[in-house]
């Protein structure tokens, strides 16, 4: 599939089949994923995939039991066969900001005079992430595959904990992924409005 083929037909899906996929499209969609821009070639993001019956605990931690009860999509979100959690480092911004041809930029660790995470007025290791992010949910169209991003607004150190990674890995958010069974309907989102100015392209000026 062309790029901006892939650009244009992708949408968020949220209902899924619970067939497996196979383990080296993963691999090979995770791949490309890290292949995303880097401030400062840090790449301080990683991916861990839960795959199978390792999903229910990304739903258990993230979710409460009365939003599983409930909601009409929870059911075909849960089928997904993958769940793949996008991470990044802050930590690893701070010291690649501290090295000889980044210092003086203020970003850089305290103990280097600096001003440490709180100094950077864009947290890069966020906006990495959400490159890489994007590449997988392209990459998942250009699989055939449906892939929705959910953020991350609860269990976030539990569900970390849990799977073992480091403290100092912050969790961006996840996409759900698998093959579409046809039964999503779409998000009440897409009547909204665009914000006045968004969404267009400005010239020169706005």
């Amino acid at each position: 599939m062309e790029l901006t083929q892939a650009i244009r037909r992708r949408r968020m899906v949220r209902s899924f089949a619970a067939d497996r996929l196979d383990p080296d499209l993963v691999g090979r969609l995770v791949d490309d994923a890290l292949r995303a821009p880097s401030a400062g070639n840090t790449r301080g993001v990683a991916w861990l995939v839960l795959e199978g019956p390792d999903t229910a605990a990304y739903w258990s931690q993230t979710t409460t039991p009365e939003w599983r009860q409930t909601s009409s999509r929870f059911a075909g979100l849960a089928r997904a066969p993958l769940v793949a959690l996008s991470l990044c480092s802050p930590s690893a911004y701070v010291e690649r900001y501290g090295e000889a041809d980044k210092r003086g930029s203020g970003l850089g660790p305290v103990d280097l005079g600096e001003g440490g995470k709180a100094a950077w007025p864009v947290p890069y290791w966020f906006g990495d992430a959400a490159f890489s992010t994007m590449l997988l949910l392209l990459g998942a169209e250009d699989a055939g595959l449906g892939a929705v991003f959910l953020g991350s607004f609860r269990g976030e150190a539990a569900l970390l904990s849990s799977r073992g990674v480091p403290e100092e890995w912050r969790l961006f958010g996840a996409v759900v992924m698998g093959r579409p069974d046809g039964q999503d309907v779409p998000s009440a989102s897409l009547a909204r409005r665009p914000a006045p100015g968004a969404g267009a392209l400005h010239r020169s000026r706005w």
